[in-house]
């Protein structure tokens, strides 16, 4: 992470730039930041690689894969630039951890046992990216992200439909040598047996500090690195001697004779690597580094934050609503994704849901015209700056939704829910004042448990039709559940019409929640 200097905008799409992540023959990755202060990794296209030809394309079909891809291995997507704005960008959620690549380069090969489990976590992404439809086609070491809770698996700019096994180019060769199968090299088609191929190679790394065909010592171009792949067998000395069997079967030439990434995860399995056990392993070095960037950043989002609205005067400062008790497991004051709620799920179903059952609802622009367009906004964070400093007397009420929660989820990345209904209660206020309270309830299916959460809202800030709440106090709806409820969330709802406040989504949040809310 490096401070921006003279030649970095100090924001783009709304969004304020904090710190420059990296850079590329693209272009530059930015953390930056939500109205709520949840970290983002914001990417911005060179403006002469916008104008190639296709480009456009391309940079949409990414945005469009990597929301395609919703699991506890991938990213999501916040927000993107339109058609035709420039510069080009894509904000997706930060996590702050280095890629395999940074890692091995610094520190070496990893631990037998985090090989492993690396193995099996990367299995379980590209099971999710072939239920998705898609193959990812670019698997490499500086694509997996060493997170604290899983690795991630990033970077969808060159992903296509699995049964689409087009070239960018005509006789161009898509993804990164060293990495890429015999038959991407070869410039044929290439699908989900190729993403196999590409993280056995993956894996030989990260337990080598080579790919299977590099060799120590040596500097060798891209094409001697492509005949290699074609032509020669992968070394794999140095390969923990349990994988070795199940990698060479997934590096064959022939990608008829490749396992799945389901046959190589049941393998996996079968040898004691299983999904869930990465964040068990991590080597202290790696917990070190994990938290000195989520320090770092924690620190730079906060110090970007406006000051909290004191409370107006005469009005006595928000206390916790009687019985409220303090979050318990998980992270407070967030809510939860999809790789959160799996990670906790060793302590019950109940906590899947921990502070997902609140209104979350995707920030619009700073007129409060919305903007959305394709599943983002024009005008990205919200000015700080509010139109008005009450809430209106229209807004006064009780509003309701029901959304169908989530019923086919698989009951360990997220909770099975036949239910989710949003009550939300609204008085006239002034900023900084209460100014009523939300109350979700959300039925767990089979065993109707409440897992929902109900808040004491502060008005924060108004901008025309947008509202702005502060949760300032959360607890469960049903007091004797066992879940946590975060608070601090910032929501932003817009009245569409008299009857109605719209409703969205911040990246992959409150699944199955309602769209809308209409007047009682």
């Amino acid at each position: 992470m490096e401070l921006l200097d003279e030649s970095d905008p100090s924001a783009v799409g709304g969004y304020p730039l904090l710190a420059r992540l990296g850079e590329g023959g693209m272009g530059r990755v930015y953390l930056s930041r939500t109205v709520s202060g949840r970290p983002l990794a914001l990417k911005t296209v060179r403006a002469e690689v916008g104008r190639e030809p296709g480009f456009e394309e391309r940079f949409t079909r990414e945005i469009r894969n990597s929301d395609r891809v919703r699991s506890p291995w991938t990213t999501a997507v916040v927000d993107f630039s339109q058609a035709g704005h420039r510069p080009q960008w894509l904000a997706t959620e930060y996590v702050a951890a280095p890629s395999l690549a940074e890692w091995v380069q610094r520190y070496g090969r990893l631990p037998e046992p985090c090989v492993m489990a690396l193995a099996a976590e990367l299995c379980g992404a590209l099971g999710a990216v072939r239920a998705a439809g898609l193959a990812h086609r670019d698997v490499k070491p500086s694509n997996v992200l060493l997170g604290r809770r899983s690795p991630l698996l990033i970077d969808f700019g060159i992903a296509r439909a699995a049964e689409d096994s087009r070239h960018t180019m005509t006789g161009g060769v898509i993804g990164s040598p060293g990495y890429l199968a015999p038959e991407q090299a070869g410039a044929g088609g290439s699908g989900a047996p190729g993403d196999v191929f590409s993280v056995a190679a993956v894996l030989v790394y990260a337990a080598t500090g080579l790919g299977p065909f590099s060799h120590p010592g040596e500097e060798v171009s891209a094409a001697v690195l492509l005949y290699r792949i074609v032509h020669k067998e992968p070394n794999l000395a140095g390969v923990p001697e349990a994988l070795v069997p199940v990698l060479r079967s997934c590096l064959a030439k022939d990608p008829r004779q490749r396992p799945t990434a389901a046959a190589v995860g049941a393998l996996l399995e079968r040898l004691g690597a299983r999904t869930g056990g990465w964040p068990r392993l991590l080597p202290e070095t790696l917990e070190r580094d994990l938290a000195a960037r989520e320090a770092q950043a924690h620190a730079l989002v906060g110090a970007s934050l406006p000051p909290p609205v004191p409370p107006a005067p005469g009005t006595a400062p928000a206390v916790p609503a009687p019985g409220s008790t303090a979050p318990a497991g998980g992270p407070p004051g967030r809510w939860l994704t999809g790789r959160t709620g799996r990670r906790l799920a060793g302590a019950g179903a109940a906590v899947l849901l921990a502070g997902a059952g609140t209104l979350l609802v995707r920030h619009l622009s700073g007129d409060g015209s919305g903007g959305a367009s394709g599943g983002g906004t024009t005008g990205g964070a919200p000015s700080p700056t509010p139109t008005a400093a009450a809430l209106p007397a229209s807004w006064a009420g009780t509003w309701a939704g029901t959304g169908p929660g989530t019923p086919d989820a698989d009951g360990v990345t997220r909770a099975r829910t036949d239910r989710f209904a949003v009550t939300l209660t609204l008085h006239p206020a002034l900023r900084g004042e209460l100014t009523g309270k939300q109350v979700s309830k959300v039925t767990e299916k089979g065993t109707g448990r409440e897992l929902g959460c109900t808040e004491a809202l502060q008005l924060r800030e108004v901008r025309g039709t947008s509202m702005v709440f502060e949760a300032v106090t959360s607890h469960p709806t049903d007091r004797t559940a066992a879940i946590s409820c975060p608070e601090g969330n910032i929501y932003v709802v817009t009245m569409t019409d008299p009857a109605t406040l719209s409703l969205g989504e911040e990246g992959a949040q409150s699944a199955g929640a309602p769209s809308a809310l209409t007047r009682r």
